[in-house]
């Protein structure tokens, strides 16, 4: 569970279960979340091991971000947190 902690973690883990993206894709995905937070959630993904960082040649400079393979590996822990979410959220409604 430490490796998926801090707020917005899971939702970024989400996005990038589906493909890897670019960061202006993932703002548009999550626009709730600043630009400042999705650059230290990123960072920190990176830094447990979870998600890779690719610079692509060009002008500007792009950046695309994917999981590793440990990343990957927390998907059925991310589809069980979600259920369970949407499961207690119908209990309390």
């Amino acid at each position: 569970m430490a490796a998926v902690s801090g707020r917005w973690t899971t939702l970024v883990l989400r996005e990038l279960m589906q493909a890897e993206i670019s960061f202006g894709a993932l703002r548009e995905r999550l626009p709730d979340i600043s630009p400042k937070v999705l650059a230290d959630r990123l960072h920190l993904l990176r830094e447990r091991g979870l998600v890779t960082q690719e610079r692509l040649p060009g002008f500007p400079v792009r950046t695309r971000y994917a999981l590793t393979e440990s990343g990957r590996l927390l998907r059925p822990l991310l589809i069980e947190l979600y259920r369970t979410g949407e499961m207690l959220g119908e209990r309390g409604a």
